[in-house]
């Protein structure tokens, strides 16, 4: 059996029968024993699967047949949980048991969403065949690099990513605004909250960088004068300057491995919210009603939220 691997990637284009491709996605990843979650909706697909290599290069040849899909460029990273398991589907066949490999994720989800990402803004996005319209200047990893090299700390780096994601890792010197969700993000630009950046060259960034395509192109329609976005996200940045460039910390990520370094010997910037000792492990409220999530350090693991501590 091959290698484990990860896939992350999304494709803005215009889809005309979001729930024809739901399907059709569906059926192509129980066919190659792939989980993680697929989003679908008018403007294009955002997915993280996981599963063997030669399943994952099959995934990503036959998604590009699409024709909206045919550019896809998924980001590839190592998976860490790959298991044998019986794959009980087969049981009783005249083939007999069979087994099958379990994935860093624990189910496949694949959904029809009206965004991408929940940002509340579904009419806003406008996407054409070259995707999002009127976001932000896409940069490499490298021409990050020489924007922050050229104009200094007239650069403003944003996290377009919830809250609890830069506890573990940033850009230096960032803004992070006050998130727990996608949805707050509008709610605070549009109260002025970041209005002291609109003429300041402005760098949005995120894991693998769709987020940062639709609030780029929120904050441009919203006066911000200068604005750009890490292309391929912290994850293309990472790969290119590891513990060497301008990100600090750990990436935290939405599957079995919860947060990945670039490379050892990564700082350790964040600090257990129960005894303020350096981690970067990012774990649920004990509370399973709660959907919060914070870092705290091995001691700690398990404890509830700061809300479901004082009940």
């Amino acid at each position: 059996m091959s290698e484990p691997k990860i896939l992350l990637y999304y494709v803005f284009a215009p889809v005309a029968d979001p729930e024809a491709v739901r399907l059709w996605q569906r059926q192509l990843c129980e066919s190659l024993g792939l989980r993680g979650r697929i989003i679908i909706s008018h403007h294009g697909i955002n997915g993280t699967v996981g599963g063997e290599l030669d399943a994952c290069k099959q995934y990503v040849r036959r998604t590009r047949e699409y024709a909206p899909f045919a550019g896809l460029e998924p980001k590839w990273s190592m998976g860490t949980a790959l298991v044998d398991a019986p794959d009980e589907r087969l049981h009783g066949t005249e083939r007999g048991p069979r087994w099958r490999r379990i994935s860093d994720f624990p189910k496949l989800s694949v959904k029809v969403r009206d965004e991408l990402v929940a940002f509340g803004i579904p009419d806003e996005t406008r996407v054409d065949d070259d995707g999002v319209v009127g976001g932000g200047v896409h940069l490499s990893p490298h021409e990050v690099n020489e924007l922050v090299a050229e104009r200094g700390d007239d650069v403003v780096f944003f996290d377009g990513r919830n809250a609890w994601e830069a506890e573990i890792g940033r850009f230096r010197g960032a803004v992070v605004p006050d998130t727990r969700t996608t949805h707050d993000f509008i709610a605070q630009i549009d109260a002025g909250d970041f209005d002291a950046l609109k003429n300041r060259p402005v760098v949005t960034y995120c894991t693998g960088g769709i987020r940062c395509e639709i609030l780029s192109a929120a904050m441009r329609d919203r006066g911000f004068d200068e604005v750009y976005q890490v292309d391929g996200g912290i994850v293309k940045y990472g790969e290119a300057f590891g513990n060497d460039g301008l990100w600090e910390g750990s990436l935290a990520v939405f599957d079995g491995r919860e947060a990945l370094d670039f490379a050892p010997g990564a700082a350790v910037v964040g600090r257990c919210r129960v005894c303020d000792a350096p981690s970067n492990t990012v774990a649920n409220c004990a509370d399973p009603a709660c959907k919060h999530r914070f870092v705290v350090c091995d001691e700690h693991a398990g404890a509830p939220c700061e809300e479901h501590a004082a009940v």
